[in-house]
């Protein structure tokens, strides 16, 4: 639903209007949702995994890393749109598969790194980082260890916006010195100095690839709230452009994820206001700039 509302906001229409050359992958989510009813509802062995919907959550990640690293051998940059953030494990492997040195900048409420052994809720969307990292054996659990790697090493990722940590990922956090820059830091030194130290952090010579996983919650509630897991006190609107525009004035960008947009959530205008922010940041990290 989430990419339905986006491409029928326009998207393709818009990002032609910026020069680009655009081939919208609607096979994919039809062949995503010919999984769903053949793979159930549930995992039956998920009192044992402790994820949810691990089975469906697999193979459609799956089905995506293929479509995303397929893309990268075309020559083409890859954005994806969703839908739930879990996602991002398809994205991001498919990245890495083409493009091993890549780093990540994922923009975000929340780390998502829990592992099956320490999340409290079983959402797959909270544990995606843990997975692409190998962290607490997760990339064994069944039904990934088939085809997911732990690829992404932990001084190739940087947070941006991040204001709802569980302990046991700020724990992942220390003991792997994985960079974060939360929306305190973002308060004490501003956006832009925030941008810049996050790219420090992880492209110090702004030679290597880079991926985007771009969250809808990084934004605040009051501007982006059709979305499931929203958080007080986050990016406003202009900050979030500020980063999508920096990034793309790096010239390194391969893949672009911009999630959880969920327009089943919120009123009328709430729907709106995020399709159209979603819109307008994939935009904006394809090239488009206020002059």
């Amino acid at each position: 639903m989430g990419a339905q509302a986006l491409l029928s906001a326009g998207l393709e229409k818009q990002l032609v209007g910026l020069g680009w050359e655009v081939a919208v992958q609607t096979e994919l989510q039809n062949k995503i949702h010919e999984l769903n009813p053949v793979l159930g509802t549930e995992d039956p062995e998920f009192k044992f995994l402790n994820v949810r919907h691990a089975l469906r959550v697999s193979e459609s990640s799956r089905a995506v890393a293929d479509a995303v690293e397929q893309a990268h051998k075309a020559g083409r940059l890859a954005v994806t749109i969703g839908g739930d953030h879990s996602i991002a494990m398809g994205t991001l492997a498919g990245t890495l598969r083409s493009f091993p040195e890549a780093c990540v900048v994922w923009v975000d409420a929340h780390t998502d790194i829990n592992s099956p052994k320490t999340s409290l809720s079983g959402n797959m969307h909270g544990c995606v980082l843990s997975f692409l990292m190998g962290l607490d054996e997760a990339h064994e659990t069944k039904h990934f260890d088939k085809w997911i790697l732990p690829a992404l090493r932990p001084h190739k990722i940087v947070y941006i916006g991040v204001r709802d940590v569980d302990e046991a990922e700020k724990r992942f956090l220390r003991e792997h010195r994985i960079s974060a820059f939360s929306m305190h830091d973002i308060d004490r030194h501003g956006i832009g100095k925030t941008v810049q130290m996050a790219l420090d952090a992880v492209n110090p010579h702004g030679t290597l690839p880079i991926h985007l996983s771009f969250d809808v919650d990084a934004l605040d509630p009051v501007e982006a709230g059709s979305t499931g897991t929203p958080v007080r006190g986050g990016l406003t609107s202009r900050e979030g452009h500020y980063i999508t525009e920096e990034l793309a004035r790096t010239g390194q960008l391969v893949s672009i994820d911009l999630m959880e947009v969920n327009p089943s959530l919120g009123s009328p205008e709430s729907v709106s206001n995020t399709v159209r922010l979603g819109c307008s940041l994939i935009r904006c990290s394809l090239g488009e700039t206020l002059l």
